[in-house]
C-alpha cells in the first residue's frame, strides 16, 4: 500500500497480520514518490507475472480530488499522483487496473473524475513526450 496516511487500529492490525507493507505519506515526504513507487513494485511484483494496481481516490489530497469518500488533507499531489502512475506503466507489469473512491455525487465540477481519466492514461503509458 502507497500513501497511507490515516489508518485505524484495526486497519493497522489486519496490514500486520496479512504481511502488508505499508509506504505511508511520510515516507513520501522523506525518500520521495519516484523511491517509494519503486520499493512498492519491487515488492509487490517479487517472484510474480505482474500486480493489480487499485487506485484508491482517497489517496489525493482533498485540494485535487474533492469527491471521495473519505478526504484527508495531506494526501498525494497532482503530480506526485501522475509521477506513480508513469512508474507502474515504465515498469510494464500491471496485469488488472481499478479505480476506486469516486463519488460524483459530492464531485465539484467533475475534478475528481477528470483526473481519475487523466491518472488511468498515465498508468497505461501515456508521456509528455
Amino acid at each position: 500500500m502507497v500513501g497511507e496516511r490515516d489508518i485505524d487500529g484495526g486497519g493497522k492490525q489486519n496490514n500486520a497480520n496479512a504481511g502488508i507493507e505499508v509506504l505511508t505519506t511520510r515516507d513520501i515526504a522523506e525518500r520521495g514518490m519516484g523511491a517509494i513507487m519503486e520499493e512498492a513494485l519491487r515488492l509487490a511484483g517479487g517472484d510474480t507475472a505482474g500486480y493489480h494496481v487499485s487506485l484508491d481516490m482517497d489517496w489525493m489530497d482533498p485540494e485535487e480530488a474533492p469527491g471521495v469518500g473519505t478526504p484527508v488533507r495531506g494526501g498525494a499531489t497532482y503530480r506526485e499522483a501522475h509521477l506513480a502512475m508513469e512508474i507502474i506503466a515504465d515498469h510494464a507489469r500491471m496485469l488488472s487496473f481499478e479505480i476506486v473512491e469516486v463519488n460524483p455525487v459530492i464531485d465539484e465540477h467533475n475534478q475528481t473524475a477528470d483526473l481519475a481519466v487523466e491518472l488511468a492514461i498515465s498508468a497505461f503509458g501515456k508521456k509528455i513526450l
